[in-house]
């Protein structure tokens, strides 16, 4: 899977809104980019899936995660913090972007984890 694949919006909201030097992704969760089905697999795959899909929304605007300002992840188990954050750490490295981690009830489709980002566009 490439990393400028990313999902098509599951509802009436656009992926991602540029104004004033900031660009700014609604939430991204799980979905295949190919099959619109949310990925297989646990908290690690479905991270991973977020991260890449971001990553291709952030190319799409000619940037990417190293223009990240802030990111707010929504996890359905907090009990899932920790691979979530294993992952996330690899995936983007440092410099690390502000974050807040939120425990919610539920996610659109089922999905364990949500996140969304606000980027500096240049």
């Amino acid at each position: 899977m490439s990393v400028n694949s990313f999902p098509v919006p599951v509802g009436p909201y656009q992926i991602a809104r540029s104004h004033g030097g900031f660009l700014f992704l609604s939430g991204q969760i799980p979905l295949d980019p190919d099959s619109g089905k949310l990925v297989e697999g646990g908290i690690s795959a479905q991270t991973e899936r977020v991260i890449l899909n971001i990553a291709g929304v952030l190319k799409s605007y000619g940037v990417d995660w190293q223009s990240v300002l802030k990111v707010t992840v929504f996890l359905t188990d907090l009990n899932d913090f920790s691979e979530m954050n294993a992952v996330y750490s690899r995936l983007i490295g440092e410099p690390y972007p502000a974050r807040s981690t939120i425990g919610v009830a539920s996610l659109p489709k089922s999905a364990k984890i949500e996140i969304e980002v606000t980027a500096a566009i240049r």
